[in-house]
């Protein structure tokens, strides 16, 4: 069975599987290195919704590459432009040839004799199997199911006669000018959806069990482009970045310090929005803010389709689908053309993959991640996992500039694999992102890996501390498990770190 190898694999040409592998390309030149992608093209997730309006929910000089700084004075990019965006930072990094496309990775098995990672990827276009190794194996798959959303079951949705669609699968000869549009949901997709929906329907709702925190921030980055004529363009955006990270961190820290302040705050926000006519029931949340995400709107588009009428809020529970429309519970019939449910993600570890050491499985769900990077009894294996209290990609960053620090200390000392290992019982039977309450997280909480009670064991979703923690603390911890190339001694160096 012959197959190719490389020194590294990564997993996913999306924005984290791009990003990392720029870094490892600066860090080293030398190795060889490949990223296996299941669709056609670079993107991931910007390459895979297509609904209208689609954008990002963070800034975009913090959820841009800090090494190729976001070019547009826009704060929220549309799906299309980020996908430009990463296609062009792959292209100037020599990246796109290094990229096999239409491969869906079935298994990954470690071996320990050979000290190599063994992939199986089935080639999506053709039907034929293919074989990878590698030494060190980069996952940058996201965490959710690219191949269906979550679509919960509705009494009497066989009745409906109109069109259903899921934004995950959005058709894209979809006409819904004219048309009475019920959008399900209220989270960032159906607060994108609608106002970019607005003006070519005939009216278009958002319905939903409850409200969630909505905010608006400028579509623009002024101040940045007032800054760029007195500065060199590129300290200008180099300052709007410090500031934006700094900005949205204190926001999240000041929510979960002071949440009663932080929500009359923007439930004030709000309702300086829409106007003091409205009916602030269906925008006052139950739960405090970031005890879920929540959801940005350039320069309150929603808000304004809400104002001038084209679009309305109802917020209930369904009795069930009718031949024309929505029946909830209240008596209340929604009528519908068009029904979108933007009812969200399902989640998925590691693309799908099934994963194996020396034959024996892996259950991910089960075992702790290493700070936040590696994975508890894995070698030579890394995931990717942004944040989500703020910018993706400040976790990609510091995750990947972690793992050019332990490979070169690797190089620098002979070794050619390492394991994490909780030798001081730490696992806690907490998931990694415990602290959101999102629908999505709640079914799905199984899928992820631990949180251990101490360091390194813990998720913080804190830049400062992951800061410290991977760029400044030393690389071995005592917790990392090191085999000396070619042979096979096993090296365990004393804790330096107080748990």
């Amino acid at each position: 069975m012959s197959n190719l190898h490389f020194d590294t694999l990564i997993i996913g040409a999306g924005l984290s599987g791009i990003g990392m592998a720029c870094h490892l390309t600066e860090a080293f030149p030398n190795r060889s290195l490949a990223i296996l992608e299941r669709r056609d093209c670079i993107g991931g997730t910007w390459d895979l919704f297509r609904y209208p309006g689609i954008r990002s929910d963070s800034d975009m000089l913090s959820y841009g590459y800090k090494f190729h700084l976001w070019d547009s004075p826009k704060v929220l990019a549309e799906g299309a432009e980020i996908r430009r965006y990463i296609q062009s930072t792959a292209n100037q990094y020599g990246l796109s040839e290094k990229i096999r496309f239409g491969l869906k990775i079935t298994s990954a098995n470690w071996s320990s004799q050979q000290r190599l990672w063994h992939l199986t990827a089935m080639h999506e276009p053709s039907g034929k199997v293919q074989y990878f190794s590698c030494k060190y194996l980069l996952c940058c798959t996201g965490y959710y199911n690219h191949d269906e959303g979550f679509l919960p079951s509705f009494p009497g949705e066989e009745e409906f006669k109109g069109i259903r669609v899921h934004p995950q699968h959005w058709p894209e000869d979809l006409d819904y000018r004219g048309k009475k549009v019920v959008v399900i949901g209220s989270g960032a997709t159906a607060a994108t959806l609608i106002p970019a929906m607005a003006d070519k329907t005939e009216h278009i709702t958002m319905l939903q069990r409850s409200p969630s925190y909505i905010y608006s921030l400028p579509a623009q980055d002024k101040i940045t482009t007032l800054l760029s004529r007195v500065l060199p363009a590129g300290w200008a955006k180099w300052l709007a970045r410090k500031r934006n990270i700094m900005l949205y961190r204190f926001v999240y820290i000041a929510c979960k310090k002071w949440p009663k302040l932080m929500r009359r705050v923007m439930l004030s926000h709000v309702k300086g929005q829409i106007g003091p006519d409205a009916d602030m029931r269906h925008f006052t949340p139950t739960y405090m803010p970031w005890d879920e995400r929540i959801c940005a709107v350039p320069d309150g588009d929603l808000f304004k389709a809400i104002r001038n009428g084209k679009a309305s809020v109802e917020t209930g529970h369904i009795e069930r689908f009718t031949e024309n429309g929505i029946l909830l519970k209240s008596g209340k019939l929604l009528p519908a053309d068009i029904i979108i449910t933007a009812t969200g993600l399902k989640m998925q570890m590691l693309g799908g993959m099934s994963l194996s050491v020396d034959g024996t499985p892996y259950p991910v769900g089960e075992q702790m991640t290493y700070k936040g990077v590696l994975l508890e009894n894995l070698p030579n294996m890394a995931w990717i996992f942004g944040y989500t209290n703020i910018s993706w990609t400040l976790k990609l960053h510091l995750t990947a500039e972690y793992l050019c620090r332990l490979f070169k200390h690797m190089e620098q000392n002979g070794f050619d694999v390492v394991t994490p290992h909780d030798n001081d019982n730490c696992a806690l039977d907490v998931s990694i992102m415990s602290s959101l309450k999102s629908g999505y997280l709640e079914r799905d909480q199984k899928l992820l890996p631990r949180q251990g009670k101490s360091y390194p064991w813990q998720v913080f979703m804190h830049y400062g501390r992951d800061k410290k923690m991977l760029l400044k603390d030393t690389v071995e911890d005592g917790r990392l498990e090191f085999l000396r190339a070619k042979q096979g001694v096993s090296i365990k160096e004393p804790s330096s770190i107080a748990s």
